[in-house]
């Protein structure tokens, strides 16, 4: 067993994110933790390196990403052999170029996701493994401001808090397995596995973790840090509390999905 499947994820990522993030993330992590993803590998949009830094105790070879100011605070974390600041519909490189690529929780923001799947499977080698996780179906169901909207007749309201919650998610897609199975399949890949994960429950925490979370935002836009103490005593209850989502992720109607293909 890896030094990195003795990591309390959790722990790492409190100790840098809001905690509605933090408990998502620490979830993923763990996961590529079983994950062979041959070198050279690409990460479709690295952002700002914090969660390979945490994830991977390896360097990966490319991390691209299309927005200047994440990518360059990627940098110091020296985790990526090369940046790249490109847009993943059109990438510069090579047919057949990487062994392997992953997405983290990246895909759902793209509104030109097709191209970037279908450019993703340009660049990688037959047989090489992608693997990403998303926001699914889901998601927008189990939003709990706007089922308690539905559950006293006002709908309307119920529908314009999804849109609501969506748009300052920054969704484009929240979509099932067959949706991602045929896009997949277009854009030449075999989905190989895939399960949900993040329980209805712990949607409902990340939910309110956008509200309650503000006066994290607050001390980001003053120090450029989430966390003033990554202490474990500021940080108990929080991990104390978070720990039960991260210990058992998966759900049958979990609001994630995470994803195993393969390119043809």
């Amino acid at each position: 067993m890896s030094d990195r499947k003795n990591k309390d994820f959790l722990f790492l990522h409190l100790s840098g994110l809001p905690y509605f993030r933090a408990f998502l993330r620490a979830v993923e992590s763990a996961y590529y933790q079983d994950i062979d993803l041959p070198s050279p590998t690409l990460d479709v949009g690295c952002g700002d390196g914090n969660f390979a830094a945490l994830t991977f105790d390896h360097n990966i070879d490319v991390g691209l990403d299309p927005w200047h100011g994440p990518i360059h605070e990627a940098k110091p974390y020296e985790k990526y052999n090369v940046l790249v600041e490109a847009d993943g519909g059109t990438m510069p490189f090579s047919d057949g170029y990487f062994s392997s690529a992953f997405s983290n929780s990246v895909l759902e923001h793209i509104p030109h996701l097709d191209q970037v799947v279908k450019e993703t499977g340009r660049v990688l080698k037959s047989g090489a493994p992608f693997v990403f996780c998303v926001p699914n179906h889901n998601f927008l169901p189990t939003l709990s401001v706007s089922n308690a909207f539905d559950a006293v007749g006002l709908r309307s309201l119920g529908n314009l808090y999804r849109a609501f919650f969506n748009k300052i998610s920054r969704h484009h897609h929240c979509d099932d397995p067959a949706v991602w199975q045929a896009r997949l399949e277009a854009n030449g890949f075999t989905l190989v596995r895939w399960w949900h994960y993040f329980s209805p429950q712990a949607l409902r925490v990340l939910e309110w973790g956008h509200y309650f979370g503000l006066p994290s935002l607050i001390v980001h836009s003053i120090f450029k840090r989430w966390i003033l103490s990554p202490t474990r005593w500021n940080l108990y209850f929080t991990e104390r509390f978070l720990r039960k989502f991260v210990e058992n992720p998966e759900h049958p109607q979990g609001a994630y999905t995470f994803y195993v293909a393969r390119k043809n």
